[in-house]
């Protein structure tokens, strides 16, 4: 008997979209059954975080029509990560392995079939990965080269063009379920478990509806929130920068005691100007990235639930936080 596969996907305010990617979906499962790659017990999760449209009332409609569609609503607005980390929880108790990606279908599900054959094939983990980004923008193509290549610069082990399009084994699953953390950044979280991986390159498509959930700011945050959870280089650069200025320091006392000895001391306002605007800089922009990790800290040691399901559309009325 084949195993069970899930396909995760996390909703906010999908409503344009679902009816169709739900369709979609389910000609994929469906034909992939046929072809006895997967169970016939497979299903469909949609997780709805909150959303403010009828997007929960559509999952309810598709749940009623096919069983093989199920869902989870969210007590309330966590966010993707939260969302996405519900969603796998839970169909971590029902499959042998699941595969996320997002409502508007930009990943293309064609490939599923490929997961699925590298899960066979012993991988415990299988990243999507874009093979180009033609279709985004320039701004996009360079904020998210410079984003990728920071976080290698910090330390953190992320796979190149790979977002949340992925297959997890119950047992990676398992691993993940061991990270306590509140603060999510789950494409930097996956590769700590180890365990064998694969890569499967796709092409992203254009959203078919709807409008995009992440805009610019959005972006900046969880780009901020993926380097503060993973690495600690940041503060380590400040204090570099506080030992840089210090032997500076040293270096311009000795040379001003030097000069008055020798009589040539000059007033002036402009070093001392600028000595103070750049010292004071620095100081705020180390004070903000530190107090970053302290909020962060805070939040952690908190240890408030990273979400709460209201309720469930599922075989069992299993009770996951």
């Amino acid at each position: 008997m084949k195993d069970i596969l899930y396909l995760v996907i996390p909703c906010y305010n999908e409503e344009e979209v679902l009816q169709e990617t739900a369709g979609r979906l389910l000609e994929k499962i469906n034909n992939m059954i046929e072809r006895q790659l997967i169970s016939c017990k497979s299903k469909i999760l949609f997780v709805n975080d909150g959303s403010k449209d009828k997007t929960w009332s559509i999952i309810q409609d598709l749940h009623e029509r096919n069983n093989t569609i199920s869902g989870i609503n969210l007590s309330r607005n966590r966010g993707h990560q939260n969302a996405l980390l519900a969603g796998l929880m839970t169909a971590k108790e029902y499959s042998d392995m699941t595969i996320s990606l997002d409502a508007d279908l930009q990943d293309d599900i064609n490939v599923i079939g490929k997961f699925v054959e590298q899960y066979y094939n012993g991988s415990d983990i299988v990243y999507g990965v874009r093979s180009s980004r033609e279709t985004d923008t320039f701004f996009k193509k360079v904020t998210a080269l410079t984003f990728y290549k920071l976080m290698r610069t910090l330390g953190v082990d992320m796979v190149y063009n790979h977002a949340d399009y992925r297959l997890m084994s119950k047992r990676a699953l398992e691993g993940l379920s061991e990270y306590k953390e509140v603060n999510l950044f789950l494409r930097g979280m996956v590769p700590l478990i180890g365990y064998k991986y694969s890569i499967v390159e796709y092409e992203r498509h254009e959203r078919f509806a709807g409008e995009s959930k992440y805009p610019l700011k959005k972006m900046v945050a969880f780009a901020l929130d993926g380097i503060t959870s993973l690495s600690i280089k940041p503060i380590r650069i400040i204090a570099g920068i506080g030992f840089a200025i210090f032997i500076i320091g040293g270096a311009a006392l000795l040379y001003s005691l030097i000069v008055n000895f020798m009589g040539r001391t000059v007033t002036g306002w402009t070093s001392l100007t600028l000595s103070i605007w750049m010292l004071g800089g620095i100081q705020l922009l180390s004070l903000g990235v530190i107090g970053e990790y302290i909020g962060k800290i805070y939040n952690e040691t908190k240890r408030r639930p990273r979400f709460i399901i209201s309720d469930k559309l599922t075989d069992t009325d299993k009770n996951d936080k």
